[in-house]
């Protein structure tokens, strides 16, 4: 038996009303909520939040040594290249060269590690 179910991801950053409009056009949802924290509801999926933390310092990818990352999203898409043109075009930044077959990996606005990854 389950001690606890899975409620919310909870990404940090310096914008959270920015953050959850860049998952939303990503993803689908509309962000609920201003200032400090901000929902999003994603169809068919867990829902995310955004918690403001000012003077956050982004995750190096890929590091185990300081200011490592603490997890990252992967997201499935149909279409590796043409998500990766709408993400790109949202303010992603791409991290890696990865295989470019199963997946890539991108920052969001706000330095958070993700993953394309072909279904």
């Amino acid at each position: 038996m389950a001690l606890a179910k899975l409620g919310v991801v909870v990404l940090d950053c310096p914008d959270p009303r920015a953050l959850a409009g860049f998952y939303a056009d990503v993803l689908g949802g509309t962000p609920e909520g201003e200032g400090d924290w901000v929902d999003l509801e994603v169809p068919g999926g867990p829902a995310l939040a955004f918690q403001r933390a000012d003077g956050l310092t982004p995750p190096e990818w890929p590091r185990a040594d300081r200011n490592a990352q603490q997890f990252h999203l992967d997201l499935t898409v149909d279409d590796l290249d043409a998500a990766e043109r709408g993400v790109l075009a949202l303010g992603a930044k791409s991290l890696a060269e990865a295989d470019g077959k199963s997946f890539r990996v991108y920052a969001d606005p706000a330095g958070h590690p993700f993953c394309l990854c072909a279904c």
